[in-house]
């Protein structure tokens, strides 16, 4: 009693594709050139530049008293800076997001090699254990 492998189309078609990662994705001329722009804000030397620019006004913000400072603190150099740094983290977290996804994809391949070799395996148990019943049980004179 052999059956029949037939796999899931979906292997064929990840195995033609795949895996999808964050590169791959097709956003025309609006999402490559706010890539571009991304990729150059989400710089730590953006943010030191950014720090930069806000430290100019800090004299100005000193002068203006407690609430203009706060105001600079909170409007300027936060927003400023922090933007940059955040976008560097999410930069960073991206990457490594993108390099699980690649593992898990390349693990998953390697569980389904293995899961049809065993399954082959088994076939050829299945077919030597038949064989073998047959030869007892014509040995014990009795034709299947």
């Amino acid at each position: 009693m052999k059956s029949e492998n037939i796999p899931h189309p979906r292997i064929a078609e990840r195995a033609k594709t795949g895996p999808h990662l964050t590169r791959d994705e097709h956003v025309g001329f609006n999402g490559r050139l706010a890539v571009i722009i991304t990729n150059m804000v989400s710089t730590m030397w953006c943010a030191y530049i950014f720090a930069g620019i806000a430290l100019i006004s800090l004299p100005a913000a000193i002068q203006g008293g407690t609430a203009a400072l706060i105001s600079w603190i909170a409007q300027t150099f936060l927003q400023l800076v922090l933007l940059s740094v955040i976008m560097v983290g999410q930069k960073v977290a991206a990457a490594a997001s993108d390099k699980q996804a690649l593992q898990t994809y390349e693990d998953t391949e390697a569980l389904l090699k293995m899961q049809d070799d065993i399954r082959h395996q088994v076939e050829i148990n299945n077919a030597q254990i038949g064989e073998i019943r047959d030869l007892i049980e014509k040995g014990n004179g009795r034709e299947v």
